[in-house]
């Protein structure tokens, strides 16, 4: 085992974190090779710097002019240069800062600062590599984004274990219960995603606050439990009881024995989809800075040892916005041109008509809305949608339609529907 392993996992021992590790998490490190070697070399060698494997012309990135005249308003080493392997510092911090703003729950907990990812899928396989060991329970809900069983089960071999999202057309905390307690096991893994994908969901402020309580409850009774938030929707809420907040920002000082770790990215909040830059930030009680530090050398070692470092021009980018004057200003129109299509798609499927056997789940916020069909299959409909009337839509679990309204301009929503509810007629 290398010395800097033995010294980070002595660091992080006798604590929740080492506890919940996998052991390619209990392995993982940040390698004091080549990439350090030229952080430390960029701060001292004022002279000559021969580290980095990159072409330069006085101190500059080489680059080619048929790639450089398409973007505008960076400099060269703003584009081509290597991303150090967190992300570049002013993005995190400046990350960190709107974090804190839109969840005030977090209030003075110490957290770690954000590390940037290539989106965030990638943030959740790296949560997955650092905690998931094999035939390892994670406890998602029965409607959940089909990545996770690729990443849990096919890539860490662990055990998707599911219970009903919804009882009576709210969140199934008792059953969310129920499940983690059911693993048998006193170190469990959840997933919770709100808004949801691909019901559109989001609990309300009292359910956040049942939410809370069962964990604690949990943790009281000696569970070690990693929550893992996948906040890829955060910001879209549209009613006004729906909780805003992410349940990090009260998971990450509530009980010694919880480690929560916000997922979360520029996709959808900032719309940049095809950017892939995302963040994963933990917080947990009574975890020291000296403790944050060591979990970070595993996570740089997770990104070091799988994409080396992420975009460093999408991360400039994404700066530049975020520092604009006009930022926030741009952001609410875009929100509120989304919640006018949500508005829209609520009217209208509140008018089902009778003889179309469509069950609506509950939804509030971000980019969906779920039909279960009744006695239907909703693959065939999928398909007969898209071959009959050129209608997109996906099928999941053979009797779930998830409609995506986020991609439909909102004149044309109507049409949509009325096409959905002829089509499940005539199949």
């Amino acid at each position: 085992m290398e010395p800097i392993v033995k010294e980070l996992n002595t660091i992080l021992d006798n604590s929740t974190i080492y506890t919940l590790l996998s052991d390619l998490g209990k392995r993982m490190f940040f390698p004091k090779g080549i990439v350090s070697q030229a952080a430390e070399a960029g701060t001292k060698a004022k002279k000559y710097n021969a580290t980095v494997g990159m072409a330069t012309s006085d101190n500059k990135p080489m680059f080619l002019p048929s790639i450089m005249k398409h973007i505008s308003g960076l400099e060269p080493s703003e584009i081509f240069s290597y991303s150090p392997t967190a992300g570049i510092l002013k993005l995190r911090e400046i990350w960190k800062d709107e974090m804190l703003k839109k969840n005030p729950s977090i209030g003075d907990s110490l957290i770690s600062l954000p590390i940037v990812t290539s989106g965030l899928t990638h943030g959740i396989s790296i949560a997955a590599d650092l905690f998931v060991d094999k035939d390892d329970s994670v406890v998602v809900p029965d409607m959940y984004w089909g990545n996770y069983k690729l990443i849990i089960e096919g890539r860490r071999q662990g055990n998707i274990v599911n219970y009903p999202f919804f009882d009576n057309d709210k969140i199934n905390i008792k059953g969310l219960e129920n499940t983690i307690k059911s693993t048998g096991n006193k170190k469990t893994a959840v997933i919770l995603n709100f808004p949801n994908n691909p019901t559109g969901y989001s609990p309300s402020v009292e359910e956040s606050d049942e939410i809370i309580s069962m964990f604690n409850r949990l943790a009281e009774n000696g569970h070690k439990i990693l929550v893992i938030c996948d906040d890829a929707y955060f910001g879209l809420f549209f009613e006004e009881n729906t909780s805003t907040e992410s349940l990090f920002g009260k998971l990450c000082n509530l009980h010694e024995n919880i480690l929560a770790v916000k997922i979360d990215g520029a996709t959808k909040e900032e719309l940049v989809w095809g950017f892939r830059t995302g963040f994963i930030t933990y917080g947990g009680k009574g975890i020291t800075k000296e403790q944050y530090e060591a979990l970070q050398q595993k996570t740089m070692g997770a990104i070091r040892s799988s994409v080396s470092s992420c975009s460093t021009l999408t991360q400039n980018l994404l700066l530049k916005g975020l520092s604009s004057g006009t930022y926030h200003q741009e952001k609410d129109y875009a929100g509120e041109r989304m919640k006018e299509r949500y508005l829209k798609v609520k009217e209208i499927v509140q008018d089902i008509p009778s003889d179309v056997p469509l069950k609506i789940l509950p939804f509030n916020s971000g980019y969906f809305m779920t039909f279960e069909l009744l006695g239907k299959d909703a693959e065939k409909l999928r398909k007969y949608l898209l071959e009959e009337y050129s209608t997109g839509t996906i099928s999941i679990a053979g009797k779930y339609l998830r409609i995506a309204f986020s991609s439909v301009n909102i004149e044309k929503i109507p049409e949509l529907f009325k096409l959905i509810y002829k089509a499940v007629k005539e199949i």
